[in-house]
């Protein structure tokens, strides 16, 4: 899974040097947490949350074939959860 978000996050972004990817899995979820330079934020979000939402989705699709739950947070510079619930975006 750690594997997957790397390689995707690593082609979309100006500074792959600066992806980092932390996975805590137990016997029922995985949580993969993904901090990318503050310059490639917007590029990981994208546009209205498009992005992430899609990394999200293949993130949990891994995580069903293992019959496990997934969840991945965007952490920030300071790694707070940046963008916490892509379905909390709101199109204007």
């Amino acid at each position: 899974m750690q594997e997957l978000v790397e390689y995707i996050t690593k082609s979309l972004v100006d500074d792959p040097n600066q992806v980092h990817v932390k996975t805590t899995e137990n016997a029922h979820a995985v949580n993969v947490e993904l901090q990318v330079a503050p310059e490639d934020m917007g590029r990981i979000i994208g546009k209205g949350g498009r992005v992430v939402n899609s990394l999200r989705t293949l993130v949990r699709i891994a995580a069903i074939r293992q019959g496990k739950r997934a969840t991945l947070e965007i952490l920030d510079s300071n790694g707070n959860v940046s963008h916490p619930n892509a379905e909390t975006v709101h199109h204007v």
